[in-house]
């Protein structure tokens, strides 16, 4: 009896904070694959599938596929099940509008924290990351890294509630970096980043605004030609 309540304590014991657990390690796998191709859009991803080919039970795939959905990497069907989201032109342009909406404000409120003595370090610390992975000319590193620094700015500015309505974009935003992640160049986004962040510690938050509005708005044009013989339009 004493071995059967202690058994039923360890696995009731939640996981230390910071612990990767299987639902951690099965999210980070499939939206790997799904960045990297392996995952087909429009392709199914079976639970049962999934689980026997990563060695897990069915509930921490079942688990990893809605915070994917909610990256807006999955679609969720009662039906059908668990599939690769089809990404689609128009799915970029908006994605677009809604950066140009939220990142651009972020720079600013970011840059006026700054001059008010609030700043954060952590858009210092992703830039260095960048910077390292744009020398490597590592594309999977500089997506994740290019991903890192504008959820860091939407960080800074502590603001929950634009935070909340950046996050189910993320997937999608780093998506579109490893999609494009071969176009253009890679030294001139990192230094176009590096003067994002140079106004913002700096506390010029007109610089940053306008700065952070033409690192995204020159490239829609050019990304959206670039996709337009891959993704349907909608």
């Amino acid at each position: 009896m004493t071995t059967r309540r202690t058994t039923a304590a360890r696995r009731a014991t939640p996981p230390e904070p910071g612990a990767v657990t299987h639902v951690d390690r099965i999210e980070a796998l499939v939206r790997a694959g799904i960045h990297a191709g392996t995952y087909p859009q429009g392709s199914r991803l079976r639970e049962r599938e999934l689980s026997d080919a990563l060695g897990v039970s069915r509930i921490p795939v079942r688990e990893a596929l809605v915070r994917l959905a909610a990256e807006g990497l999955v679609e969720l069907s009662p039906r059908r099940g668990a599939t690769v989201r089809r990404l689609t032109l128009r799915d970029v342009d908006e994605l677009f509008d809604l950066r140009l909406s939220l990142e651009v404000f972020a720079a600013r409120r970011a840059a006026e924290l700054s001059w008010q003595g609030h700043a954060l370090p952590g858009l210092r610390r992703v830039m260095d990351e960048a910077e390292s992975a744009t020398r490597r000319d590592c594309p999977a590193d500089i997506a994740a890294a290019n991903t890192a620094f504008h959820a860091e700015l939407i960080t800074m500015t502590g603001n929950r509630l634009l935070r909340a309505s950046l996050q189910p974009s993320l997937g999608l935003m780093h998506w579109l970096f490893r999609l494009t992640s071969t176009a253009g160049s890679p030294r001139l986004h990192c230094e176009e980043h590096k003067n994002i962040c140079a106004a913002v510690y700096a506390g010029r938050p007109q610089l940053a605004e306008a700065l952070a509005y033409a690192h995204i708005d020159s490239r829609r044009e050019a990304t959206l030609q670039r996709l337009s013989a891959v993704l349907p339009a909608e």
